[in-house]
């Protein structure tokens, strides 16, 4: 489902697939065999991965889709059964927990693109990217409570994404919901045909790669540190942030090339 546009980078990472395509980072989970489950060895895959990018100013941009008929669906539950002690088990929510907020923590953006179905940790996956496009067959769930284990650390990103109503009425329920339903609730961007996914993704993509990175990475780690402070703090801060992103060289660049009807040369670039 990646890019074949241009491929200067291609490298196999089982079961995670990279390439890169100019400004654009495609990252694709590749073990449909296994319904692209969260096992130990992708997360940490996922890991390593993001840390690489989030320190190449080259890549402006992360698109993270799949193969197969599932994005993700969640953790190897057969991988969880046969840890054998609390640690174990602890170790493998605690990397996953910090997997997931390396997302957020790295300055590109993450567009997640769902061909098919995000449940358990693959929902958390989608509520934990910038943003989300779905085709419309895709289907999310968070269906933990049918077996006796609550999704609890997929609640985290969820329940800051959705309505309180719509979070709980997926947690509790664990019925899968239509991609037009997670449009409605919040989880995604846009739902697109199936054969338009990939062409939207990358449009979209493209858009975000054409603006400064410097500004685009100030302006995410902004907008994650303000979301659960008092207005009055939020205000405070980001006219900080505001003041410090006026002065800098792009802001500079770009206020001239508007006035002087050109096209602005950012510094990364």
């Amino acid at each position: 489902m990646a890019s074949s546009n241009s491929i200067d980078e291609h490298t196999y990472i089982e079961p995670l697939k990279k390439r890169v395509d100019g400004e654009i980072c495609y990252l694709t989970l590749c073990h449909p065999k296994v319904r692209n489950a969260l096992s130990g060895k992708l997360i940490r895959n996922l890991q390593s991965t993001f840390d690489e990018i989030a320190n190449d100013r080259k890549i402006k941009v992360v698109v993270l889709d799949a193969d197969g008929d599932v994005f993700c669906a969640g953790h190897d539950l057969k991988e969880i059964r046969a840890l054998s002690n609390e640690k174990m088990i602890a170790q493998l929510f605690a990397d996953c927990s910090a997997m997931m907020q390396s997302i957020t923590e790295m300055p590109q953006p993450v567009i997640a693109l769902v061909q098919g179905i995000a449940t358990a940790a693959g929902c958390q996956l989608v509520a934990t990217a910038d943003l989300a496009i779905a085709s419309e067959s895709a289907r999310f769930a968070t269906p933990g409570v049918h077996i006796g284990l609550f999704c609890s650390t997929p609640m985290v990103p969820i329940s800051r994404v959705l309505t309180k109503k719509h979070a709980m009425e997926m947690l509790l329920t664990g019925d899968l919901i239509s991609a037009e339903d997670a449009l409605r609730f919040g989880l995604i961007n846009r739902v697109v045909a199936a054969d338009a996914l990939q062409a939207t993704g990358n449009t979209l993509a493209r858009k975000i790669a054409e603006k400064s990175s410097y500004t685009v990475g100030l302006g995410k780690k902004a907008f994650y540190e303000q979301l659960n402070m008092p207005i009055k703090d939020a205000y405070a801060h980001c006219c900080k942030i505001m003041t410090h992103n006026t002065l800098a060289p792009d802001a500079a660049e770009g206020i001239d090339a508007f006035l002087q009807k050109r096209s602005p040369k950012w510094s990364n670039d």
